[in-house]
């Protein structure tokens, strides 16, 4: 694929992660506390964060297999992206002017439902149209982009701070652009409505399964993702009551520390995820990046852990940037490399993708009780992410089809 190409969908790819990481980063945290206080807060988060993690983790597969047996003759993946972004914008909106708990709720799970159908199906171009020799280098590219998109939502929540309503839709506004300029120049995959696979409710019960028996490598990438992500959700979705409560810094003072801690990790996120993409691609070796980013990852989780100040958080946070990065780079282009499938691409990295959606919710619901059980104690809280990072490392060696 030419360059062209590829730095069109980087924006749009990079603007798809912009609309969802910006509330999880700073908005919504600080939405929830505006309205129950931060003796509430973190319950109230988990409430929220929790069931639209659920949300995501049913809705990214089911429309990547929806988006796998689309005949519009607009294509596969191209409606899906408009009705994605138009939808979760809406339900950023009413996130961003709900007056109580309940009615955020309703927002940011209508903003899951839609934005994991543009996510699913964004994901699903890179084995569309991305021959496999470039996929490393591509999926590198992409590897960069949450990195950018956290530092530009953090800044575009900063440069809005006291507005809530702008905090919110800005990142809205701007990533919509390039996400329906790339929707307009795909050159789409189409399917004839002949062709199209049959409809039934055990085929809609497999939108959400891929057999471990049958597929073990893929279960292995399954496991390893989650509990990959599970640290890193515990990271990004305490980390504004983590600077409250751990640091002692102001709430004033939030916005700013996490765009700076922020600003760090992705610079270093930006130069792995480059280097590591293209080291995997030249030495045809994807296993050993993903096990040592993963370990990298962890060790960063039980520094921010022990910090004591916002120079230990920002430290760790660099540190996280490298396991990152490296491991953002190459696990997607390891997960391509195992798909059972791949004409049914989509569903089968819908399937994978619940390892991403999922963690969030399972992050919701336990940290409460860590807390409890560690006297409310937020180093014990990443101390626990960095043991499942570490774990996560070594649930990959077991992957046979790929090096």
């Amino acid at each position: 694929m030419g360059w062209g190409f590829i730095l069109l969908y980087t924006l749009a790819y990079l603007s798809t992660c912009l609309v969802l990481i910006a509330p999880l980063l700073v908005t919504l945290a600080l939405k929830v506390n505006s309205l129950v206080g931060i003796d509430k807060a973190p319950s109230s988060l988990a409430l929220v964060a929790g069931i639209g993690g659920l949300v995501a983790m049913v809705c990214n597969p089911f429309f990547g297999k929806l988006s796998d047996r689309t005949s519009s003759r607009l294509g596969m993946r191209r409606p899906w992206m408009v009705i994605g972004l138009v939808g979760g914008s809406l339900g950023i909106l009413v996130v961003a002017v709900a007056p109580n708990i309940l009615i955020v709720l309703v927002g940011w799970c209508t903003a899951q439902l839609f934005f994991n159908a543009l996510l699913a199906v964004q994901v699903a171009v890179l084995p569309d149209q991305v021959p496999t020799a470039q996929r490393g280098v591509v999926a590198g590219v992409l590897g960069a982009c949450l990195p950018i998109a956290s530092v530009s939502g953090t800044f575009l929540v900063k440069l809005f701070t006291g507005n809530q309503v702008l905090m919110f839709l800005a990142p809205c506004v701007i990533g919509g652009f390039f996400i329906l300029l790339f929707a307009a120049v795909l050159d789409d995959r189409r399917l004839a409505k002949a062709d199209r696979p049959p409809w039934s409710l055990r085929e809609f019960a497999g939108t959400f399964y891929v057999s471990p028996r049958k597929n073990p490598d893929f279960a292995w990438v399954f496991v390893s993702r989650f509990l990959f992500v599970l640290a890193y959700a515990f990271l990004f979705t305490y980390q504004a009551y983590y600077l409250l409560e751990k640091i002692g810094s102001a709430e004033a003072d939030v916005p700013r520390q996490i765009f700076l801690g922020t600003l760090i990790q992705s610079s270093v996120i930006v130069v792995a995820s480059l280097i590591g993409g293209r080291l995997s691609d030249w030495t045809g070796r994807r296993k050993v990046f993903v096990l040592s980013a993963s370990i990298v990852y962890g060790l960063a989780m039980l520094v921010i852990g022990v910090a004591v100040d916002v120079n230990g958080y920002l430290i760790g946070m660099a540190i996280g940037g490298l396991g990152f990065g490296i491991y953002m780079a190459v696990d997607l282009a390891l997960v391509i490399d195992v798909l059972p499938d791949k004409a049914n691409a989509a569903k089968d990295l819908g399937v994978l993708n619940i390892a991403g959606a999922l963690p969030g919710s399972v992050a919701a619901a336990v940290a409460p009780a860590i807390l409890a059980v560690g006297g409310g104690s937020y180093g014990v809280l990443y101390g626990v992410a960095g043991v499942c990072a570490i774990v996560g490392a070594f649930a990959i060696v077991p992957v046979r089809s790929a090096r």
